[in-house]
């Protein structure tokens, strides 16, 4: 069945002007370590210390996903004498990663994980 889509509550011209946008930051997304920095960037600032403690990256890929964040306008930071914060840049970037926390990081929404096509 197919459904015929009004254009009043359907905005070609916006969805086209912003198709790029969104194809870029899911580009961003697309890296399960730059999704697990983020995710944690959602409880709030945290030092790049603190990232590199929990999780499983050597402080070179660290740095390099980022950067990659910081790039995309993704996370924002602040130097505090030697230590630099992070932290998730207000836009749809975090509006994002605010709906993907409560999907899959929250305790008690956590789905059970789903097994991959093609993978046994």
């Amino acid at each position: 069945m197919t459904r015929s889509l009004s254009t009043s509550t359907f905005d070609i011209a916006a969805m086209q002007a912003h198709a790029g946008d969104a194809a870029q930051l899911l580009k961003a997304l697309a890296n399960e370590k730059r999704l697990q920095i983020l995710c944690l960037l959602t409880a709030g600032e945290r030092s790049v210390g603190d990232i590199n403690a929990l999780l499983d990256l050597s402080q070179s890929a660290l740095s390099q996903h980022l950067a990659v964040l910081r790039e995309e306008g993704l996370v924002q930071t602040r130097r505090e004498a030697q230590n630099v914060f992070y932290a998730l840049m207000p836009g749809p970037a975090a509006q994002v990663m605010h709906t993907l926390h409560g999907i899959y990081c929250a305790p008690a929404a956590a789905p059970a994980p789903r097994k991959r096509a093609g993978r046994s």
